[in-house]
């Protein structure tokens, strides 16, 4: 409690002394992260500084070595991956993986909760509800017009969209996307921005990037890895002009 007795809002994400090693070697080293709900956190730094290990750690395909990681008061450390993105994590990888074969409402209509896994898409019944879902969704990623189009007809930027719309559908609290812009045109960039402005509100976004244009458009709040720990954390301005970070990172 604050002395005006307003409580501060639990953080939605609070990592603690995380550390993982691989063969003696920390690849995540006593890290500590705490991330809001509706907010866009951003993290940056060299290659081989750990960030990609972070969202392994955060979604369970990798196991710590210790430390803590909160996710809504719940230890994830201890939970196995699909028991994490059914508490409310989604994660989205650097190369879309979406099903080229199907329409854009299909491949969100099988990202429904209850549409999911072999015996899921066996039983499942396209109800009023999931058609509901799919249009909200599909308006949401700015996909409204392509419901019905295959998905191997989408520009790149469309496919991850559509592939953050398949995440989306699992309406998760936590939203972490690596690398979301990577190969996308200057348009889709912007519109990328846009739609995670818009994703954020009323859940926790997490995004490693290394298009530093792109970061200052999005980000709340800028962590920079190095070697597995924090080496600054605050505004894209703080960080920029953080001498450490120019150092390690922006120098180069």
């Amino acid at each position: 409690m604050s002395p005006t007795g307003f409580q501060m809002p639990k953080p939605v994400l609070a990592i603690e002394g995380l550390t993982v090693s691989f063969d003696g070697f920390k690849a995540v080293d006593d890290l500590n992260l705490y991330i809001d709900r509706n907010e866009v956190r951003v993290v940056i730094g060299p290659n081989g500084a750990g960030k990609t290990t972070v969202l392994d750690l955060i979604c369970g395909k990798t196991r710590a070595t210790s430390g803590s990681i909160q996710f809504e008061s719940r230890e994830l450390t201890k939970m196995r991956e699909y028991d994490i993105v059914r508490a409310g994590v989604g994660r989205k990888f650097q190369n879309p993986s979406i099903f080229e074969a199907l329409s854009v409402f299909e491949n969100l209509e099988m990202s429904y909760p209850e549409g999911r896994g072999v015996f899921g898409a066996l039983f499942f019944k396209r109800s009023e509800a999931v058609i509901q879902r799919v249009k909200e969704v599909a308006e949401e990623i700015g996909l409204a017009e392509q419901l019905h189009q295959q998905a191997d007809l989408l520009s790149h930027g469309q496919k991850q969209w559509l592939e953050i719309g398949m995440l989306l559908m699992q309406d998760p609290q936590l939203l972490m996307l690596d690398e979301p812009v990577a190969g996308m045109s200057v348009s889709e960039r912007a519109a990328t921005a846009e739609l995670l402005k818009r994703i954020s509100k009323g859940r926790s976004v997490l995004v490693i990037e290394h298009d530093m244009e792109f970061v200052k458009s999005i980000a709340h709040k800028v962590t920079v890895l190095h070697q597995g720990k924090v080496l600054a954390e605050g505004s894209m301005d703080a960080v920029q002009s953080n001498p450490k970070v120019i150092e390690v990172y922006l120098g180069h």
